[in-house]
């Protein structure tokens, strides 16, 4: 099972940022694309950012794109998620994956496999 570990979520207040981070242990993400899934309070998880194993590609769910960065340093196997400019559906907790699990995880059909960061945006 791969050892994903999210840190960096808060509660913080609209407009504010955060950096989510996600160390991977047991494992090198260096040649994996990653990904980060939130969950909303009562929704199913949902698609937030994808990069490829090298940081020269990244793709970002509408609702976020020009809000939020995703970036990875693979000599420090972390992959990071700027989050600027947050509004209250921002709200959630956010799990990092290798990408090739993408579908699955947001489907419900595989579980995320850390424990997640929470992010809550209010005022």
């Amino acid at each position: 099972e791969d050892q994903l570990v999210e840190s960096g979520g808060g509660v913080v207040q609209p407009g504010e940022s955060l950096r989510l981070s996600c160390t991977a242990s047991g494992l090198s993400i260096s040649t994996f694309a990653m990904t980060w899934v939130r969950r909303a309070p009562g929704k199913a998880l949902e698609w937030v950012s994808s990069i490829d194993a090298h940081g020269a590609s990244t793709s970002y769910q509408d609702s976020v794109k020009g809000r939020f960065t995703i970036s990875r340093d693979n000599t420090l196997n972390t992959l990071y998620l700027q989050l600027n400019s947050l509004k209250p559906e921002d709200t959630g907790m956010y799990f990092c994956a290798k990408d090739i699990y993408r579908n699955l995880i947001v489907s419900g059909a595989r579980p995320p496999p850390g424990q997640g960061t929470q992010v809550t945006v209010s005022s």
